[in-house]
């Protein structure tokens, strides 16, 4: 799992004015939640520091320094800006051992299935999957095993295997891919 370190400058106030001024200073403003609840944390970031945090398409862990003190977060919500998507506005969650949270995390496909090598095409419906995980039992993607499918076959969220301590949020009904069968094999017009 990869951290990304993030130096957190306090801030005083908190409104739309003290949020303007920090824009203004180049910098963006930021909010802490806890996972267990308690008080909101609220502080400023270079945006630069977190880039390679929320322009990914893989999950990490951020690791905020505020006052000497290290708290190790996710990125809970950010807000763009609507024309030149700059982040106007980032929520971090911090992680409490023990107290689980949610997250989405990218899902991955492992192996070759038969039915592409009969000739299929093999399409994907979801890139990311909703866990439900405690920060001991994290993980950075969940892994989709696609050796066993043939030509027409569909795999959905309950056939995915997860590592102990580690449950999925969404319907186990969805598909997240399948093997189309093509035309010329297929015998119709």
């Amino acid at each position: 799992m990869e951290i990304i370190a993030i130096q957190g400058q306090s801030k005083e106030n908190s409104g739309k004015q003290a949020a303007k001024s920090i824009r203004r200073s180049g910098m963006v403003p930021a909010v802490m939640y806890k996972s267990g609840g308690g008080d909101a944390v609220s502080f400023s970031v270079a945006p630069e520091a977190f880039r390679h945090l929320v322009y990914t398409s893989k999950f990490k862990l951020a690791e905020i320094e505020l006052a000497g003190k290290k708290h190790k977060c996710i990125v809970k919500d950010i807000q763009f800006h609507p024309v030149s998507e700059a982040v106007m506005h980032i929520d971090f969650l911090e992680l409490v051992p023990g107290v689980p949270f949610k997250a989405a995390v990218p899902l991955r496909f492992a192996g070759q299935a038969p039915g592409v090598k009969a000739g299929g095409k093999f399409i994907t419906t979801m890139r990311k999957i909703n866990i439900l995980t405690t920060p001991e039992n994290v993980v950075d993607e969940v892994v989709a095993d696609i050796s066993t499918m043939d030509l027409g076959d569909t795999i959905r969220i309950r056939d995915i295997k997860l590592q102990q301590g580690v449950m999925i949020t969404n319907s186990g009904a969805i598909p997240i891919a399948n093997i189309e069968i093509p035309r010329a094999l297929r015998g119709g017009k």
